[in-house]
């Protein structure tokens, strides 16, 4: 029998109880959130209300009992909402893992308070690292001018909003 034949025969003889995937639902229960760099931790197993995330595919927002999945980061905020307000974090990439039992880990090698940022500066080391990106040098340095003035520029539209 060829597989796509059985496949659809054993389908068939499922019971239909198949879930349907939607969205999280806000519900009492809390996230526990691992927050960690190499250097230090930010948040060990603390319980957060919702954590929204810079995510390659989209900005996204995690609540407790949202589905597993790994989403790589990009440059942005980290936005982490507790019940007695939010703290803001600026990160350079990295990972979030979404585990089942309402826990958050998420991995990255740089990180800040977003307040610890001065525009006058994030504006200057863009226009820095963009004249390099653009000059003669070799294809390594502008290589890594442009990754730098990437993340200036998020860090930049982070501090506009």
């Amino acid at each position: 029998m060829s597989s796509l034949r059985f496949l659809s025969s054993v389908a068939r003889r499922a019971p239909s109880v198949i879930g349907r995937r939607g969205y999280a639902e806000a519900v009492n229960d809390k996230l526990r959130l691992s927050f960690v760099l190499p250097h230090k931790a930010l948040f060990t197993a603390q319980e957060v209300v919702q954590v929204n995330i810079p995510a390659e595919s989209g900005d996204m927002g995690i609540l407790a009992n949202h589905v597993p999945s790994i989403e790589a980061l990009r440059p942005g905020v980290v936005e982490v909402i507790e019940q007695t307000g939010s703290q803001k974090i600026f990160v350079s990439g990295g990972f979030a893992t979404v585990h089942p039992n309402n826990k958050l880990t998420i991995n990255v090698i740089e990180a800040a308070p977003l307040e610890d940022f001065s525009p006058e500066a994030v504006r200057a080391n863009l226009a820095e690292a963009s004249k390099v990106a653009s000059g003669n040098g070799t294809e390594e340095e502008k290589t890594e001018a442009r990754i730098e003035a990437d993340v200036y520029e998020a860090l930049q539209h982070a501090l506009a909003k």
